[in-house]
């Protein structure tokens, strides 16, 4: 029997209770799945991505203004490489793990099952529309799970072409994208899904786990923070200029990992300033005027967040900062050239909060342990960056620092490796995914032992006397 459509692009409460229920009524269906039927539903819309390309880069375009070549390399391609990873390796991950059964206990079999944790929730980002919100989802669906994601109002474009691929792809019982403003994710986050997986700023990031924590749920926050650069007198230059450009403008600066803030050693920070200028003038254009309306540049999300950055600028250049390029805008198209921001206070207004824009401050550091004083003062960032030849200097900036990942000699690249688990530390997020962490965060990991021989823990069994001195007197001897 079909089941009506439900309203997901309008829902009001009912309909969204009505998905929910329709996927916890189907969530053992979808758990039974097996390896082959969960390969198929990851290559649809993988073989659907493909197709839609064009579309998915209009629609970003329009969202944000950004160039189709930056959508290809920074949403789609990636998305298709961690799909296909999927792919790759669910069999293996699928299996039942087997693991040694400690002697006092022997014969047993012991394993681990990894099975899906039900019907989950999936709350995704604006700023990399559909490269944050399509992975997550392949992941749960990977583990056979059910799922609801909401994607930002922010993005109408972007979150209306995945609202409608997915409902192509799949029944709504298995899987849904809804649409609408912060009212629905609310509705959402009062729900007793079974995991919450949300990617965002940290404050929401609390709220989302304030929700879990009443349905007892386990909870994936991919958050934020200012993510440090720290950069040592044996880098080299204009490659290290390079990689920290690209990094940071890529999508107008708005990215999670994006790096936040540059501590230069004293004896490379002119030169770097420079070089820096000089990378900025190359890819973006010799002039203000060239660079606020290069085709290679994105807009940002909104005008709240124009005049957010403009009032930080202002405040940080009356704070002391030189201003070395950088700083124009372009209201009616939401544009920010991008700026570089020298002999920045440390406590100045551009180092308050994570930036997530095009502005990049510069600071001069005296000596590593200046650095390293300076990160640990601040909340554990979801990146670092460390440019340096010595490998004794990267060695240290590693084991005397913490965050949720590290690109030693580039920027943002840990993302693009499906074998490495992408996820914050404290204040910046906490669980991970990609690759296997991605099965593993949709999965419950079940213990299972099975005992085979009617042996071995009888001699444990009371009534207790001589026989179980002796028994634990034995294992003693065994165990040391």
């Amino acid at each position: 029997m079909t089941q009506p459509k439900i309203n997901t692009l309008t829902p009001g409460p009912e309909d969204l209770k009505a998905l929910f229920d329709a996927q916890q009524k189907a969530r053992w269906r979808v758990a039974a799945t097996g390896v082959e039927e969960r390969k198929a539903k990851l290559k649809r819309l993988a073989e659907k991505i493909r197709q839609s390309e064009e579309a998915i880069c209009d629609a970003i375009y329009k969202d944000f203004g950004k160039h189709p070549h930056e959508s290809a390399i920074t949403e789609i391609n990636p998305t298709l490489e961690e799909l296909a990873h999927n792919v790759r390796h669910l069999g293996q991950w699928m299996k039942p793990h087997k693991v040694s059964t400690p002697l006092a206990i022997a014969g047993a079999a012991s394993m681990i099952r990894y099975e899906p944790r039900g019907v989950v929730l999936i709350l995704a980002p604006w700023n990399y529309p559909f490269y944050l919100a399509i992975v997550p989802f392949a992941a749960a669906i990977a583990a056979g799970n059910c799922v609801v994601m909401r994607s930002s109002e922010k993005v109408g474009h972007t979150a209306r072409l995945m609202h409608d691929m997915i409902a192509e792809l799949f029944p709504q019982d298995e899987a849904a994208v809804v649409l609408g403003g912060h009212s629905v994710a609310d509705q959402l986050l009062e729900m007793p899904f079974d995991h919450f997986f949300f990617t965002g700023s940290t404050g929401i990031g609390r709220k989302v786990m304030t929700a879990a924590a009443k349905h007892l749920a386990t909870v994936t926050l991919e958050l934020g923070g200012k993510s440090p650069v720290v950069v040592d007198e044996t880098a080299c230059l204009e490659t290290t200029a390079e990689r920290i450009v690209w990094g940071k403008f890529i999508n107008a600066g708005q990215t999670c990992v994006a790096p936040d803030y540059v501590m230069v050693h004293e004896k490379v920070y002119e030169p770097l300033i420079s070089a820096l200028k000089a990378t900025i003038e190359r890819f973006y254009g010799a002039s203000e005027g060239e660079r606020l309306n290069s085709e290679s540049f994105a807009s940002l999300v909104d005008g709240r967040s124009l005049n957010r950055l403009d009032k930080a600028i202002q405040d940080t250049i009356n704070a002391g900062a030189r201003k070395i390029l950088g700083g124009e805008k372009q209201a009616e198209r939401r544009r920010l050239s991008p700026t570089v921001l020298a002999d920045v206070p440390f406590d100045s207004a551009i180092m308050a909060e994570e930036i997530f824009g095009p502005v990049l401050p510069l600071m001069p550091i005296r000596s590593l342990e200046d650095g390293i004083a300076f990160i640990r003062s601040r909340p554990k960032p979801l990146a670092m960056y460390i440019f340096s030849r010595s490998d004794q200097n990267i060695e240290r900036l590693l084991s005397a620092t913490t965050a949720g990942g590290t690109t030693v000699n580039n920027t943002i690249l840990h993302l693009a490796n499906s074998n490495l688990p992408f996820g914050g530390v404290g204040e910046s997020g906490q669980g991970h995914y990609h690759g296997w962490y991605g099965f593993e965060t949709f999965s419950h990991a079940r213990s299972v032992y099975r005992q085979q021989l009617p042996t071995g823990v009888k001699l444990l069994y009371p009534p207790y006397g001589e026989s179980t001195r002796k028994a634990l007197r034995m294992l003693k001897m065994v165990f040391g």
